[in-house]
């Protein structure tokens, strides 16, 4: 052991650089994290220590969303002030009414903002294009099918994914983790880092300042540090320059500390006393003296049975700079952290957006980088949809004045803070089985993905711009029957590019027990079986419509009169969850959707066919790490298992590409 009376220069034999010192750092300390659970309503700044997934669909049901009128669409269709159209009010629903009355043809059913969609309506027309005297409503347009309606699960649907581990908790993840009815959350827990400032030249701010003082910065600077970094940071005392008092702080702190911070006493001159009290208190010790850095060259890094003690150097900039450079990343990576980007962002648009005639509008974006500058993204949703927030970068003022924003014309972002630059940029088409597969990613080596619903369609576009390094996508080609293949050449695509995911499988959901009796799609035409149908251009719409054609000529009905013979034909849900919920809730007979959306609702399922869920991998970013990683997860036993877990989902064949 050395003697406190020994007085021997250090000599710093041998410098580290930055990189160095934090794999010796990281490979001598415990610096796994810890979580633990709290309320939402400090959640605030906090980082998630899971993954979020909802239980719940947002909306739980189809709602209004203007107050007025709940109707078929096709019994006031073409109505207009030449020729209006009359209807009889059945029943008046209020926002939380459980149990709305059924609107036949016919009839309609007064409803206000929020209050559920009762069963045989598709659309809501706003009051201002009505008039009404007694029990009869004069209606002087028409609507489209879901017109004035949140579906649902278009926010949100059950079994989504809508936070992911490692995402640091602001207001906006808040709602969301309300929206789905959370009251508290797994949150990493955050270090706790005890402070401690050698030298007799030391007076804390605020005290007289006598000659040859100074004040004691680093102590409060360091704390500030600490806590933008995810830590706690506590001040432990000031330790005057000598050994005994310097040692005696190191022991404590190191018992009550995740991690210890010394400023001062670091360097290689006789009064320098922190690396000599580390040697002696510290098991196994210093582990490096001295950084090929400038500033901070006298920086010490020390393990005691397994906690990291580090000694900064007395200069503030210095001090400040080394902990930038080492302290941080090591606190973030225990805390879950990373770092704040710039505040704002310019990027061209997209996609034309149209003003809100004479409103400001602060409008939620992606913001995408590509091949030349950040593309925009706008997020359109209703103003109740939470997680349009949560899955935002930012946002962007689109001033009252713009009647529209053209598609590549420059905006300014407003980033929210705690956005992050991820390491892989997913667009396209949302799946389920995509979460849990960035899920294990994100488990098995830290990637963070940026995901873009944008529809298949979008998906193919955004990565032949070079928008983004994979999309999803399940586009079906009536002409070969053959799923997302036949659509690369027109994207301008290789046969390359396309990464074979998995398979999913689509059927009839009905309520359980299967009280009408419903065998195949055919089934539902001619019937008095009100059908919910799902939105043009998805492929399940396609797969609804080629069967429905089958069956229609097998009956001798023409298919483009269709929705004369199938009640609900024109009902068009946006998501397979919004098809669940309508079933489950009884305001529909059956739909097409995934197996797993039936099980989670409880209902009955008569399969149809499998559809191909598969990646279509920018050539240029092939050789991506973060993507290289991808293919290597997607064909891993660990998704394999996962995948199969999820009902109605299957891996892909052995020897996939």
């Amino acid at each position: 052991m050395r003697s406190n009376s020994d007085n021997a220069r250090k000599i710093f034999h041998k410098l580290a650089s930055i990189e160095e010192s934090y794999s010796i750092l990281l490979a001598n300390t415990a610096h796994g994290t810890k979580s633990e659970s709290i309320t939402l309503s400090n959640a605030r700044g906090r980082t998630m220590a899971i993954d979020a997934f909802s239980s719940v669909d947002l909306p739980p049901f189809d709602r209004a969303e203007m107050d007025g009128y709940a109707v078929s669409s096709e019994d006031i269709e073409g109505a207009s002030d030449q020729r209006p159209v009359s209807l009889e009010v059945v029943c008046s629903i209020s926002a939380g009414d459980g149990s709305p009355a059924e609107v036949r043809r016919g009839t309609c059913a007064e409803i206000a903002t929020g209050a559920p969609l009762p069963r045989g309506a598709d659309s809501v027309v706003m009051v201002e294009y009505t008039s009404r005297r007694g029990n009869t409503v004069t209606f002087f347009r028409g609507v489209a099918p879901s017109e004035n309606v949140a579906s649902s699960g278009s926010d949100v649907q059950i079994g989504e994914m809508v936070l992911r581990q490692g995402t640091v908790i602001g207001p906006r993840e808040v709602a969301i983790l309300s929206a789905i009815g959370l009251a508290s959350v797994q949150v990493f827990r955050r270090p706790r880092v005890g402070i401690i400032s050698t030298g007799d030249e030391l007076v804390p701010p605020g005290a007289s300042l006598s000659f040859g003082k100074i004040y004691d910065v680093n102590s409060t600077s360091l704390i500030a540090a600490v806590e933008e970094a995810g830590g706690e940071g506590i001040y432990y005392g000031h330790a005057d320059d000598d050994y005994a008092c310097i040692k005696s702080a190191i022991e404590d702190a190191v018992k009550e500390f995740d991690l210890v911070l010394i400023s001062g006493g670091t360097s290689a001159g006789t009064g320098d006393l922190a690396y000599r009290v580390l040697e002696d208190v510290c098991t196994p010790g210093i582990l490096v003296h001295g950084l090929r850095i400038k500033p901070g060259k006298p920086t010490i890094i020390a393990s005691h049975n397994g906690k990291a003690v580090i000694g900064l150097p007395g200069y503030p900039v210095s001090a400040l700079m080394i902990f930038d450079q080492l302290v941080k990343p090591f606190i973030e990576l225990v805390a879950g952290n990373s770092a704040l980007p710039a505040h704002l962002q310019r990027g061209r648009l997209a996609q034309r957006v149209n003003g809100a005639k004479g409103r400001r509008w602060l409008l939620p974006v992606h913001v995408i980088n590509s091949r030349e500058s950040p593309v925009v993204y706008p997020i359109i949703a209703s103003s109740g949809a939470t997680s349009a927030l949560a899955k935002a970068d930012g946002y962007v003022v689109i001033s009252e004045d713009d009647e529209y924003v053209d598609a590549g014309e420059e905006v300014v972002v407003r980033l929210f803070p705690g956005e992050r630059r991820p390491d892989l940029v997913i667009m396209g088409s949302h799946c389920p089985g995509l979460d849990i597969l960035l899920q294990l990613l994100y488990r098995q080596d830290g990637t963070q993905a940026k995901t873009a619903n944008i529809g298949s369609q979008g998906g193919f576009a955004a990565v032949s711009r070079g928008e983004a390094d994979i999309a999803g996508a399940h586009l079906l080609d009536p002409k070969t029957m053959s799923y997302n293949a036949p659509y690369l050449a027109q994207y301008g695509l290789g046969g390359c590019c396309i990464l074979k995911g998995y398979r999913r499988l689509q059927g009839i959901m009905v309520p359980r027990g299967n009280p009408r009796d419903i065998r195949c799609l055919g089934d539902i035409i001619g019937d008095d079986i009100i059908f919910v149908n799902r939105n043009r251009g998805s492929g399940t719409r396609m797969l609804i419509d080629m069967e429905l054609s089958k069956a229609a000529v097998a009956k001798g009905i023409d298919f483009g009169s269709i929705a004369k013979y199938v009640r609900g034909y024109r009902w068009e849900a946006k998501t397979h969850s919004a098809v669940g919920a309508a079933i489950s809730q009884g305001r529909a007979d059956a739909g097409v959707g995934v197996k797993s959306v039936a099980v989670s609702y409880g209902l009955d399922f008569i399969p149809m066919s499998d559809e191909e869920y598969d990646f279509i991998v920018n050539p240029s970013s092939a050789e991506k790490p973060a993507v290289v990683a991808f293919k290597a997860c997607l064909r891993s036993d660990a998704f394999r298992k996962a995948i199969t877990a999820l009902p109605g989902y299957s891996p892909w064949g052995e020897g996939a590409p």
